[in-house]
């Protein structure tokens, strides 16, 4: 039976959202095929007509879940700046929801074992993220760039932590000291400290 590219459309959105959360939820390696496609409200027959593997699966959910953070960081810039970024990004809701944040907390260590294309997709993404936030650091930062990814790194690596440990009130305090940690980094940035 054929159906209409509208609804074949439908579908592979679908199984990528459902896979983007999933990942993000319980990981790369932990989320099976069957469990992303039960998710998705499809057959496990419904997979091969949109993706050759899991692996293209993971490449293309991947770039969904970043394009859609790419997007949101845009919001949260224009309407609060940075500080209000840092605010969002370590807040509890973020922390007690992974299936609906930032993928890089997410998954960085599984997708640094995933196939060259997957982390060149990755690559460029986490590039762009870098660029949106130096767009928004003081004109006289003298290296924008390498100011944003610390400010990138210091946020996922506090995010990570904060999800890790077993204390929700150790977890608080982790994320509070990952807000301070990057309004200092705004402030003491080589090219702001005068």
């Amino acid at each position: 039976m054929r159906y209409e590219k509208g609804r074949r459309d439908a579908s592979r959105e679908r199984i990528l959202q459902a896979a983007s959360e999933r990942f993000r939820a319980d990981g790369i390696a932990a989320s099976g095929l069957s469990r992303v496609m039960k998710d998705a409200g499809l057959t496990n027959g419904a997979f091969y007509p949109h993706f050759e593997s899991k692996a293209e699966l993971v490449r293309e959910s991947l770039v969904t879940a970043l394009d859609a953070q790419a997007e949101q960081m845009r919001q949260i810039l224009a309407a609060d700046g940075l500080k209000g970024l840092i605010t969002a990004y370590l807040a509890p809701e973020h922390r007690d929801n992974p299936q609906f944040g930032c993928a890089t907390s997410a998954l960085a260590a599984e997708i640094a074992r995933e196939p060259r294309e997957t982390r060149a997709a990755y690559t460029e993404r986490v590039a762009t993220l870098a660029k949106q936030v130096a767009a928004y650091l003081p004109p006289q930062v003298t290296d924008p760039e390498a100011t944003a990814v610390a400010l990138l790194a210091t946020c996922i690596g506090t995010l990570q932590i904060a999800r890790a440990v077993d204390s929700r009130e150790m977890s608080d305090r982790i994320l509070a000291a990952g807000q301070d940690a990057a309004r200092t980094l705004l402030r003491t940035s080589p090219s702001t400290a005068t």
